[in-house]
């Protein structure tokens, strides 16, 4: 589903991304690690046409994604805090996202609805601004937002950071379902090796913007990759 191909990123004559090739099939949950600075958020921001690449192309479902926005009804994302709109409340903000999906208040009550669990009480009718919420609970809010409209790609950058232990196992579970139920491709970075194999049927690791490893996840995936990191 999505097709990388002879894909780097420069700044001032500095490398920090080149991937020859990549290929990510529909309905995979997909891990990209790498220590800070190996390029995951890099791809991750080539992906969502928010910077442009040095050389190279991402595909997304036959669409190329800095040549045309016909990919982007289809895939949502939740990167960082800058995704959010901070002087709505989430509820606010659920709707806006619905809108822009093509999604009724209706739509959009039923599916935050079903993520009560993973609010945990603190983000639903506490009329608090986004900006005033806590990292976590900004995090979780702009997690659910990406899951608005059925999205066919999320891509969740550091999604388990500022989460606590509870929340983190129940957005494992989540992101689980997502790709083996519903055939969702979900993309996910992070620094935490163990929640990334627990959740992810392939890892792939970045160092200084290749690509050293390419793991199809099994029992013995977070020794390896903990033997990898150790050095």
């Amino acid at each position: 589903m999505i097709t990388t191909s002879n894909l780097s990123k420069k700044y001032n004559n500095k490398q920090v991304l080149n991937i020859e090739t990549l290929e990510i099939p529909k309905g995979q949950s997909f891990g990209l690690v790498g220590n800070n600075g190996a390029g995951k958020t890099t791809y991750f921001s080539l992906l969502l046409d928010l910077i442009q690449p040095t050389t190279g192309h991402i595909i997304n479902n036959n669409m190329q994604v800095d040549k045309s926005e016909d990919w982007k009804p289809f895939t949502s994302a939740f990167i960082d805090e800058s995704f959010l709109i901070g002087y709505l409340t989430p509820e606010e903000y659920f709707y806006f996202i619905g809108e822009l999906r093509g999604q009724n208040k209706a739509d959009v009550d039923a599916l935050v609805a079903q993520y009560e669990d993973f609010f945990h009480g603190e983000i639903l009718g506490q009329k608090k601004y986004l900006r005033d919420l806590s990292k976590g609970n900004q995090k979780k809010a702009g997690i659910v937002a990406a899951l608005i409209g059925n999205p066919e790609v999320i891509i969740l950058d550091e999604p388990f950071a500022n989460l606590d232990p509870t929340t983190q196992i129940r957005l494992k579970g989540i992101v689980k379902n997502l790709a083996e139920t519903k055939g969702v491709t979900v993309l996910i970075s992070s620094h935490d090796l163990l929640h990334v194999t627990d959740v992810c049927e392939r890892i792939v690791v970045l160092e200084k913007g290749q690509i050293v490893k390419d793991i199809q996840t099994s029992e013995a995936t977070l020794k390896e990759l903990e033997a990898h990191f150790a050095g």
